[in-house]
């Protein structure tokens, strides 16, 4: 299956190779030249693992053995065999994507993106070790590290902003083990260090990085088509779940709304619908960084605004990647796609032909929510549905009624959980009641004996862990990171 650069379609490569590579060289995101045809009644019968190998391997047909590496990939490393179960609360069912190795989203993709990028290095016989090079803004990080430690012939490197991830998403950063782990704070906030990413693959000759070094460069971030097509699993096993609770019918369309900063998560929802799941409105939600509301309200997209500080910090983000895959999809022009890059990149904006904001329109809805709303968001919740959410679940719940009350659209709606409420102890906590004053372990203790609930085992020992990666760095000496390693 052939893959080419969003900016140039001239710029071709296999399912294995694009996996492989992460970014195209000319800066742009692979994309499949055709998306794949699957048998969407027959996948939604199937159990999780068999589910995912069936949609991975449409998505990726040149890396073989599909069935197999999903098993390694999840098997035994999260909660429930279902990865991501849902919850009815009675008003909205929740997507739990939490219940993995790190009590994130990304698990789902970055326990697979190992097996993935092993399996693509055999299928093209490369020799060369790999490294793996990731920005995060809190979880993608932990989640790329605990799936590529120690994975013989990868290395991996996580840059993160200084100051702009939670103490827990830190702690869990700093205390990863694994000879071939390196992490390392940037002074900067996300949009600093996923630059820096991308302009260490902007000077790679031919995938390689400068000066004679022979690690191949890839990335575990949803630039990367491998992190993107296991996303897709979990929008067919959440229709699944309402199937069998009799809630739908098939053919019925559910919506999904997705709390997302860089737009990996809710594109993973539109490529779901583009292969068949019946998916209505996709609503994304923004935290007070609503620079993905006002594009999808208005066409244009402006980063030319400060970065606020949010207490849903994965969500701290201006320049949201993967948006330039959806507008190739929609136009099909990879020369607009281009040149739209090269704007947002010198003038800081753009703004898409109204063709292209009125189908982008006919797919999504969006909304913000700031912290003081989400804050309110998590109490009313936990108080009439007896959930408890996490900041970034509860800036999709918010904005999910927003959506139905402004719409009047009554077909079932799925809020995507992404991370655990114990991520983010201090904020879920005050929240529900007056916080007292301890540090964020503390309040993990706190808030599971004041709300009945469990801290997940992989949070409940961080502060015992031995700190392993304290260092701190300007931006621009990212490079210099890297080639030290």
């Amino acid at each position: 299956m052939l893959y080419h650069s969003t900016r140039n379609n001239q710029i071709s490569v296999d399912s294995a190779q694009a996996v492989l590579s992460g970014l195209a060289p000319d800066g742009g995101l692979y994309v499949p030249a055709a998306l794949p045809q699957i048998d969407v009644e027959a996948c939604l019968q199937e159990n999780t693992m068999a589910m995912a190998a069936r949609i991975i391997g449409a998505m990726l047909p040149d890396i073989p053995n599909m069935e197999t590496l999903v098993s390694r990939a999840y098997q035994g490393k999260f909660q429930t065999e279902e990865l991501t179960p849902t919850v009815d609360t009675g008003k909205f069912t929740v997507l739990e994507l939490f219940r993995g190795p790190t009590s994130a989203f990304k698990d789902v993709a970055l326990c697979m993106l190992p097996q993935l990028l092993t399996a693509a290095k055999r299928e093209k016989g490369m020799q060369e070790d790999i490294l793996i090079l990731t920005a995060t803004s809190g979880d993608t990080g932990k989640a790329a590290l605990a799936g590529f430690a120690d994975v013989e012939g990868v290395k991996i490197c996580v840059f993160y902003p200084q100051g702009g991830v939670s103490a827990v998403q830190r702690a869990q950063m700093v205390t990863q083990e694994g000879n071939n782990v390196a992490v390392c704070a940037v002074e900067g906030n996300f949009d600093d260090a996923q630059t820096g990413v991308k302009n260490i693959f902007a000077s790679a000759v031919e995938g390689r990085l400068p000066a004679g070094n022979r690690l191949r460069l890839s990335t575990a971030n949803s630039i990367n088509i491998g992190r993107l097509a296991p996303q897709i699993t979990y929008y067919f096993k959440a229709y699944a779940d309402l199937l069998r609770r009799g809630q739908i019918t098939m053919g019925d369309k559910v919506n999904f709304c997705v709390p997302t900063g860089n737009f990996g998560d809710i594109l993973a929802g539109w490529l779901a619908k583009r292969l068949g799941l019946p998916v209505g409105k996709l609503v994304c939600a923004s935290n007070a960084n609503n620079v993905l509301t006002d594009f999808i309200e208005t066409g244009t997209y402006d980063r030319r605004r400060p970065l606020h500080k949010t207490a849903s910090p994965s969500m701290d983000i201006l320049v949201s990647s993967n948006l330039e895959r959806l507008l190739y999809f929609l136009s099909g022009d990879t020369e607009l796609v281009a040149n739209l890059m090269k704007q947002l990149n010198t003038d800081g904006f753009y703004t898409v032909p109204d063709s292209l904001k009125q189908a982008i329109a006919e797919e999504f809805w969006a909304g913000y929510c700031d912290d003081a709303k989400a804050k309110e968001t998590i109490k009313n919740v936990f108080d009439n549905q007896h959930y408890l959410c996490d900041t970034h679940t509860a800036t999709g719940w918010a904005v999910a009624e927003d959506y139905v009350n402004q719409t009047g659209d009554t077909r079932p709606m799925v809020v995507l959980s992404t991370a655990s409420p114990y991520k983010f102890p201090a904020a879920v906590l005050s929240s529900l009641e007056e916080a007292p004053e301890m540090d964020e372990f503390d309040q993990m203790e706190y808030l599971s004996k004041s709300t009945g609930t469990v801290i997940p085992n992989n949070l409940s020992g961080l502060r015992e862990k031995e700190e392993r990666h304290t260092g701190v760095i300007a931006k621009d000496a990212m490079l210099d990171f890297v080639m030290a390693l």
